[in-house]
């Protein structure tokens, strides 16, 4: 079916997300293995993800993982370092689409407050037609209501749904429902999907 409307996810989609990028350049590659392998600081973010205070989530999981606190801490201290830099080529593609006519939506994991403070640095994060962030709607990717509800709220038939996500959990989650679907890898794979489905000439994807 044709594509009508396109989704993106937005971390390592439109803004670089490297926490182990981040700790390994502070304490460490040997040290941020442990740290990700012995306290809950990834479980900790998915409840951010899911709706919960940003400071005080990750400051209670420093409280309760006093070897690592500091490092802990550091999830919220240095949270823009692990979001950053913004990834050109996609931004460009995403603009160039709604300057198209075609219907742009964000659906994402991300927490309230990281995303508004992630807007204050991204000013392309109001560029869409409409987002669907995990902390506002307080169910996250790969779980079927968060696409139940984008289906719901635009009102597109699912088979008219092209979604790019790097993480392939969540593009499974996507098929699964008949949405055409792209595992993305890089911002060039992602252009030449766009030109093959005829969103975008070939010069307009560069």
């Amino acid at each position: 079916m044709t594509v009508q409307a396109v989704v993106l996810d937005i971390g390592n989609v439109l803004i670089e997300w490297n926490p182990e990028r981040f700790y390994d350049r502070v304490i460490g590659e040997e040290r941020r293995r442990a740290l990700l392998a012995e306290t809950g600081i990834e479980a900790a973010n998915l409840e951010v993800d899911r709706g919960r205070p940003f400071r005080a989530t990750i400051y209670a999981a420093a409280d309760a993982a006093p070897d690592w606190s500091a490092e802990i801490r550091m999830w919220h201290d240095n949270w823009i370092e692990m979001a950053s830099p913004a990834i050109e080529h996609s931004v460009r593609l995403q603009r160039t689409l709604r300057a198209r006519g075609v219907p742009v939506y964000a659906l994402s994991n991300f927490g309230v407050e990281t995303f508004a403070f992630a807007e204050t640095r991204y000013p392309f994060l109001a560029e869409f037609d409409g987002r669907f962030v995990s902390g506002h709607l307080g169910t996250v990717k790969p779980e079927p209501r968060i696409y139940e509800v984008l289906e719901r709220e635009t009102g597109h038939d699912p088979a008219t749904l092209l979604f790019t996500d790097d993480r392939l959990e969540n593009i499974l989650a996507a098929e699964a429902r008949g949405w055409q679907t792209h595992h993305f890898t890089g911002p060039e794979g992602w252009a030449a999907r766009l030109v093959a489905e005829g969103l975008l000439a070939g010069e307009d994807a560069a």
